[in-house]
């Protein structure tokens, strides 16, 4: 474990095994790293950093190099951000879906063409940190018979209670076009607590330390959730900040590890 949680965010992971290019836009793709077992289940993983262009999936890799060593097919998929054409709403969102319906299918094809193992490819485990947690809970409410689970980790999963709060200097703004009084629609439509309920099985990691993105978003998330019928877990981590939930070599681990077997093997339900 390091001293610096922000570590992560820079270590050197075990490189893609290769790239899949889901669209024309130089951002549309996703690294794959795939285990070294047959059937494997597929994660396809939202990277975190507000939406913005300042960061890509490249600080994902120990994370995903970590679960294709625990048996699971990774793909880390990258989306136009705000701060390059097309990013926002609602590029930003079109990305994600698309590369959800895509990846998994191209996949499926590259993987048969190289004569490599098998991955179960259909419904995949959406997967996703910060603002990506944010997208993987917005999208599986939108296509909720595309995904076979949800993990939200750290996630922005309240919209408008992020801009009320000024999260990273207006990054939900920046995302959406302008507060919720001026671009009501784009709210709607892409705050996942107006979508609810998903009707996909969710289980959000979230420390009681995070100064980033504060707990009571997921805390009031998962409540609203419940409340629609959904089955929500909330697994909020005493003592854990924001990137430490993305990180292979923090205490937080062996917790993401649990929401993702809750998710992929139907295991017993994480205390709440």
């Amino acid at each position: 474990m390091t001293s610096d949680p922000r570590e992560v965010l820079s270590r050197p992971a075990r490189p893609a095994d290769f790239t899949l290019r889901y669209g024309e836009h130089p951002d549309q793709l996703a690294d794959v790293r795939l285990p070294a077992v047959a059937g494997a289940p597929l994660v396809l993983f939202i990277h975190g950093g507000f939406w913005r262009s300042e960061w890509d999936r490249a600080h994902a890799g120990p994370l995903a190099a970590d679960l294709a060593n625990r048996g699971y097919a990774v793909a880390t998929v990258e989306f136009r951000r705000t701060g390059q054409p097309g990013g926002g709403w609602p590029g930003t969102f079109s990305d994600v879906a698309s590369a959800a319906v895509a990846v998994p299918d191209l996949l499926g094809k590259e993987i048969a063409h190289r004569g490599l193992r098998p991955v179960a490819v259909d419904r995949p485990i959406l997967a996703g940190h910060s603002a990506g947690g944010h997208l993987a809970l917005w999208y599986a409410a939108v296509a909720p018979d595309a995904v076979g689970g949800v993990v939200a980790l750290a996630p922005v999963a309240d919209l408008a209670r992020a801009h009320e709060l000024d999260l990273d200097g207006g990054a939900v703004a920046a995302l959406l076009g302008g507060a919720p009084d001026r671009v009501p629609e784009a709210y709607t439509a892409a705050d996942p607590m107006r979508n609810l309920p998903s009707k996909v099985r969710t289980v959000v990691v979230h420390g009681s330390d995070d100064t980033i993105v504060p707990v009571e978003l997921s805390r009031d998330y998962c409540r609203a959730a419940r409340r629609a019928g959904d089955d929500t877990t909330l697994v909020e981590l005493a003592g854990v900040e924001h990137f430490a939930v993305i990180d292979p070599l923090s205490a937080a681990w062996p917790a993401v590890l649990a929401a993702f077997g809750t998710v992929t093997r139907g295991e017993a339900d994480l205390a709440d």
